[in-house]
């Protein structure tokens, strides 16, 4: 399924593209995510955690810089995890691009996300909604990094360590489904 993104965060297309390309400081901000190895310049190991309602899952996960494109301000990821008790895999690539927008900077993301297992048997919608909202963390995050102060960046990393709750993210985004439903058939 293929998922888009964008946020805003108020810094220059050159801070944000230096942060951009800094995995080991941009991967703890990515909720439950923590950052387990630096193989090298453009491969990492990672452990994320997420919990979906009852179930609870932990993958490993090798994250590795496939592109990158200095004067167009992209970059890519590919990740590939795999559930630590055998209940399923993840497989995602990642495009990154910046734009200069309003004296800040745009960040679009769009991920092609591939599961199997326990994962794959929620709809595209909930999935879609439960991204937008960690994106959303995400980006919080991300504009932490970048303000001057370092005690709001570590408080910023610190919470988007704590492990992705999916339970309310995905009875929101259950409700967001049904009203969309709904939606769908008063227009008919």
């Amino acid at each position: 399924m293929k998922l888009e993104n964008s946020f805003e965060v108020p810094a220059s297309p050159e801070a944000a593209w230096e942060l951009l390309l800094d995995v080991p400081r941009i991967l703890p901000c990515m909720p439950g995510a923590e950052l387990t190895e630096v193989v090298d310049d453009s491969h990492w190991k990672a452990k994320i955690n997420v919990k979906l309602g009852p179930i609870s899952m932990t993958f490993a996960t090798d994250v590795e810089r496939t592109e990158v494109d200095e004067a167009a301000r992209r970059a890519v990821l590919a990740a590939r995890g795999r559930e630590l008790r055998g209940r399923g895999q993840a497989r995602a690539t990642v495009v990154s691009s910046l734009a200069a927008t309003n004296g800040g900077t745009k960040v679009d993301i769009v991920t092609d996300l591939t599961l199997s297992g326990p994962a794959a048997q929620y709809g595209r919608g909930i999935v879609a909604d439960v991204s937008s909202q960690l994106v959303g963390r995400f980006a919080d995050c991300l504009r932490a990094q970048l303000d001057s102060e370092p005690e709001r960046a570590e408080a910023a990393v610190a919470q988007a360590a704590e492990p992705v709750s999916g339970l309310r993210l995905g009875l929101a985004a259950v409700g967001r489904s049904i009203s969309r439903f709904f939606r769908r058939l008063l227009r008919r």
